[in-house]
């Protein structure tokens, strides 16, 4: 989670310096979800991720500083600096994308799931998106595919109570994603999407009953993103009060709270995670500001599989 923060805020920094390549959408207070689930995870499952995926990278632990060469549009970077932030991939590690499109990895995620069926794989895909892909008809398309096939998805929605201009309340009829499951007759849960233990646990049932073959299940994460939409946001329409509540439920001090007074870890042993996630960002961005910018020549690579 300290890894998470470190590299969104000098995502910030590299931004302010005018060295991002395109846009990002910072994901500091929601890391205890992305750590959470990802910890859930066996080595064979897959995941698909948002345009706010930085945080299920690193929680599946692809590389920052090839991470940060990519946001930067740098040749070392996972998509040789052509994807940018919305779209850092590394199938290796079961990342099969972050996406663009609001609501756009939903029903990929399902058609992994599918094809890992044809091939009698038990793996499962864990499937994140914001509260407002929860309205795009691809959410509810692909949730009715997943339960009358029984897929191994795992739908995690993160519901930071904003979109870009509008709160949850506002655009989302019944006040509840996780109770739209029970209209596709699968398992649905809503759970504090800042205490990383509810997260693991959630997400360890949801997928332990896929890998058994009792089909999909949806988890709602309440949680609350600090930063605007995204680095170009330039006036927060939301207000400050808001703001410091939530911030009040940082997911990292909370975490910490609890190491430390459950004698799981000392003060000494947690400020010396935070020395070295420092020592690692900086030498990300070092990686990432030192590769070079692609080739004109490699243009047109790349574009089809």
């Amino acid at each position: 989670m300290c890894l998470i923060r470190a590299f969104e805020r000098e995502i910030h920094v590299l931004n302010k310096d005018g060295l991002v390549s395109g846009t990002a959408h910072l994901y500091i207070g929601m890391e205890a979800i992305a750590v959470g689930a990802c910890a859930a995870m066996a080595d064979g499952d897959f995941l698909t991720s948002t345009h706010r995926g930085h945080g299920h990278c690193i929680a599946r632990h692809l590389d920052p500083a090839r991470m940060m060469a990519e946001i930067l549009g740098r040749s070392d970077g996972y998509c040789r600096g052509k994807g940018g932030s919305m779209h850092i991939t590394d199938r290796s590690k079961g990342v099969l994308g972050a996406d663009g499109i609001v609501g756009g990895g939903i029903p990929i995620a399902v058609g992994a799931a599918y094809g890992l069926r044809l091939m009698n794989k038990s793996s499962v895909v864990f499937c994140f998106f914001g509260e407002g892909a929860s309205n795009q008809g691809s959410f509810h398309e692909a949730l009715n595919l997943a339960a009358i096939q029984r897929l191994s998805v795992v739908f995690i929605c993160e519901n930071n109570q904003w979109a870009l201009s509008a709160p949850f309340v506002a655009t989302t009829a019944g006040g509840s994603v996780a109770k739209r499951a029970a209209a596709y007759g699968i398992v649905g849960e809503e759970v504090d999407g800042n205490d990383i233990d509810a997260v693991f646990a959630a997400a360890t049932r949801a997928a332990g009953r896929a890998r058994e073959g009792l089909g999909p299940a949806l988890i709602e994460c309440q949680s609350y993103r600090w930063e605007g939409h995204s680095i170009f946001t330039r006036q927060e329409i939301r207000q400050q009060e808001e703001i410091d509540d939530w911030k009040r439920r940082d997911p990292i001090e909370r975490c910490r709270r609890k190491l430390i007074e459950t004698q799981m870890a000392s003060a000494e042993d947690l400020a010396l995670i935070e020395t070295e996630v420092g020592a690692e960002i900086a030498r990300a961005a070092e990686f990432a500001k030192s590769s070079p910018n692609p080739d004109e020549s490699s243009a047109l690579e790349d574009i089809y599989a």
